[in-house]
Formats: C-alpha cells, structure tokens, sequence
C-alpha cells in the first residue's frame, strides 16, 4: 500500500507545487495539498503549523525546506512524522528520487595525509593548532614536512605531541637520519624510503612509504617493493605524480603500470604536485585525482594547503573520495551525489523562470520586497509592481527607498548577493548567504530555532502607486 503525504504550503507557492507534484505523476505515494493561510510558505514556522493543522489524515507531514522550529515536537503532537522537503520545491522530483537510492558519505577507502610543509619552524602550539584544523577538515594523517638544511631540534616531541592529541603521525624528509629519528620517536609512517635506503626499517617500526630512486624509475621502486614484500613488512608504493607539463602523463601511467604488476599493493599519491602547481580552481582538479585514485584502488593521498587557492584541499579530498567509494559501489558515474565540490556553479541555478515569478509578483497584495533571480537576472517585485535588471543600480531608482535608509540597506545588500549569484550561476535564496559549496562552508544552520528578525518584512507602508493614500 502506498505511503499518503500531505504537503503543507503558502498561497504563493500553492499553484507551483501542485504543478509539480501532478508532472510527477505516476508517484509511488498519495498526497494531498493542504494551503495554509500564509502568503510565504517558508516564513511557516512549526509553531504556526501547529496553531492552524489540528490534525491529518496522512502517514507523512512534508513542509517546505526553510520551515523553522522543533518538527519532532510537531509530529509527536500530529502522530505522524514531519520532515522538511528541500528548499525550492522544484527540487521535489528529485527529493523523492534519491530517497530510495541516497548515498552513504560517510564511508570511503582512502587515507589523506595532509602536510605541515614548515613543520621545523613551528611551536608545538602552532603545530597543534594545525594539525587539528586539518583533522577536523578529514586529514587522518598529520605529515610533518622537514626543510632542506634547516635543523628541526623539536622533531621528537612534534611526533610525540601529535600522539597524545590522538593524531596519527608521518615524517616526510630527504635526509636519513631525520628519517631515523621520527621513526624511533614513534613515528607511524615514513616518507620516502628508496631502495638505498630500505635499511632504515629494519631500526623502526614505522611504515615506510617507497619512491624510485631516480625520477620515473620504476625499475627501483619494483625492486624496493619486492623487497619489502620479503621482509613481510607494511608498506606504501609512491610511483610520484609530476606536475602537467613536465611528466604528468607519463606518471600517470606509472601508477597504471605499478598497479597492472601489483594488484594488491597499497600505493600513495601526492596530489599537490598538480593541485599547488595549477592555477586552477583545486576542487575540480582534486575530483578528477581521486576519480583516478579510486580507479587504481590507490589507498591513500597526500596533499598540502600551501598556495590560496588551494586553502581548503583536505577538505576538499574527503568530499571527494567519499564521492568516488559511493560512485563505484554502486557503479555509477560520480553525479547526484552532493554538490560540496560544486564550488562556482550550481547543477540547477534557477529553479524558476521569468514567467513563474511574474506569476508569484502578480499574488502579491503587499509592500514587502521580494527578490528571485532567473536565467534573465534578478528580480524584485511586491504590490507595486516586477522590476527586472542585471544591475543592482537599475533596480534602485525604481523601489521608492530613498527615503528609508535601514531598508535601502538591507536591499542593497540583498540585491548584491542576487547579482553575483546570477553571475555565477548559482543559487539565490533571499536572506540566506551566499554559499560556495566547499569553499565556502557555513556552519550547518539549526532550523529548530527562529532565525532573527530581519528587514525582509519591514518595508516602511508607502501610499499604492496612484491613491495617493
């Protein structure tokens, strides 16, 4: 028997979502449409719902996506559950679609070691402080970068100050005996051991990560895993990926070849030789390396935050993996997942077009400003009338403000996050922030609070265009 919804909305939005819901049709449940008696359906609050739905006859409550208030204290007083549908309600459909297939994010099968590249000059503090930040981002190994003939006195106790803040640790060097000495402080892994240097674990417990001996050898790197494989130790494989244009592709295919020769050897790929040294946004470049890592069952990555643009790559690594675990699990291409790497354009910017808010512009019997953006740009409109402009400054003359600084503010600033959303392609939703996906990640919002009051709704009552009233 099939679940029966009832859909909570506004007078606004009230002929949309019936449109909606009926496009949807065959649906594998039964619904009903209840309009409350509120012109926007996401200033509803739980409370408000509760004051004016006595009861339902319904198995589920949806109520639109900005609905604010405790909707579990709802559905204990209703006896059904409520739950919040998405944001614009054309993105029912698919709402509905991905409830039977939604992805579990929270798993993936790639360790992202994440490098303090100036380790030797920080405190521990400092060191702390770091590291934590980059635990807190997804990193599960803190990598201790050592400098070229710069001493690192305070190497044993960085290790040791990194285990008792329950972080698991690497030292990255060139020199053996800096090598020697994070291993025998504790260190879990090592980066890198060549084949002329695979005596350092016979001394250590650590895990040593291999490179070749010499720029794309893979001849030593095969020799310097056979023979960890004798000693029956762990280890990691790092055939090195260069940077585009000086080998990018050729590395590429060492990793293909090291694979093809090895089926179950772990292999580590260091990603910031492509994502530091590309000016390019690093969310898309990461994508694609961890699309490629998760074809080559790499098992782990390394990368850095060093250059601004890429300020937020361990971040950006943990959406991304557990993006590819999800996709090639369920054999599919890495879409419909979450747009957390979407960090510039949106996959649907605008949810309605200019004759749909010519259609809401045209139910509105009030003074108060609302703002939506279309493929055509921005616009404004209330009782007095749609105005439609890709510039903020065209709009202005024609809202009657002047007289009104807190309000003309408040529309500036509204109409500026409107433009740039337009510019961008990306989505606007009037009194929320801008957000940039994983770049720009807001703190999750408790919707079970009522948000401050604003300015949206306080338009100072000026006289109907005409009455002079």
């Amino acid at each position: 028997m099939s679940e029966h919804i009832l859909f909570l909305t506004g007078k606004l939005a009230e002929p949309s979502l019936r449109q909606v819901l009926a496009e949807m049709n065959p649906t594998e449940f039964t619904y009903e449409v209840q309009r409350l008696g509120i012109n926007v359906a996401g200033l509803m609050t739980a409370d408000f719902i509760a004051r004016h739905v006595p009861s339902v006859r319904a198995e589920r409550v949806l109520v639109p996506g900005r609905c604010r208030g405790d909707l579990a204290a709802l559905g204990a007083r209703l006896g059904v559950p409520v739950e919040r549908g998405p944001d614009e309600l054309k993105d029912l459909p698919q709402f509905f679609g991905r409830a039977a297939r939604r992805a579990d994010l929270s798993r993936h099968d790639v360790t992202i070691f994440a490098e303090v590249v100036d380790a030797p000059k920080l405190t521990l503090d400092e060191l702390l402080g770091r590291a934590r930040r980059l635990a807190a981002d997804g990193a599960d190994v803190i990598d201790l970068g050592c400098l070229p003939q710069t001493p690192y006195p305070h190497l044993e106790d960085s290790v040791r100050a990194l285990h008792e803040a329950g972080l698991r640790v690497s030292v990255d060097s060139l020199d053996a005996d800096e090598l020697l000495r994070g291993g025998r402080a504790g260190a879990d892994y090592l980066l890198s051991l060549t084949e002329r240097t695979l005596d350092l674990v016979d001394r250590v417990a650590a895990t040593p990560v291999l490179i070749p001996s010499q720029p794309g050898d893979l001849a030593s790197l095969e020799r310097a895993i056979d023979s960890m494989r004798q000693r029956g130790r762990a280890f990691l494989a790092d055939p090195i990926l260069d940077p585009i244009q000086f080998g990018f592709t050729r590395s590429l295919q060492r990793f293909a070849d090291v694979r093809a020769r090895f089926e179950d050897v772990p292999m580590l790929m260091g990603t910031g030789n492509v994502t530091e040294l590309t000016d390019a946004d690093s969310t898309g470049v990461t994508a694609v390396l961890l699309g490629i890592a998760s074809e080559l069952r790499v098992d782990a990555i390394l990368t850095t935050q060093v250059s601004p643009h890429c300020r937020r790559a361990v971040r950006e690594a943990d959406w991304a993996r557990r993006i590819m675990f999800a996709a090639r699990a369920a054999s599919s291409l890495p879409r419909g997942y979450t747009e957390a790497l979407l960090t510039t354009h949106a996959l649907a910017p605008f949810p309605y077009d200019a004759g749909e808010i010519a259609g809401f512009a045209a139910e509105v019997r009030d003074p108060n400003f609302r703002i939506q953006v279309a493929a055509d740009g921005v616009h404004v409109y209330n009782r007095d009338g749609l105005h439609r402009a890709t510039d903020p400054y065209d709009l202005f003359p024609k809202l009657g403000v002047e007289q009104d600084g807190a309000h003309a503010f408040y529309l500036g600033v509204e109409l500026a996050r409107a433009q740039i959303a337009w510019q961008l392609g990306r989505r606007y939703a009037q009194d929320e922030e801008l957000d940039f996906g994983c770049a720009f990640e807001r703190p999750p919002e408790d919707k079970r609070v009522h948000r401050a009051p604003g300015s949206t709704l306080q338009a100072r009552r000026r006289p109907r265009a005409g009455t002079g009233t």
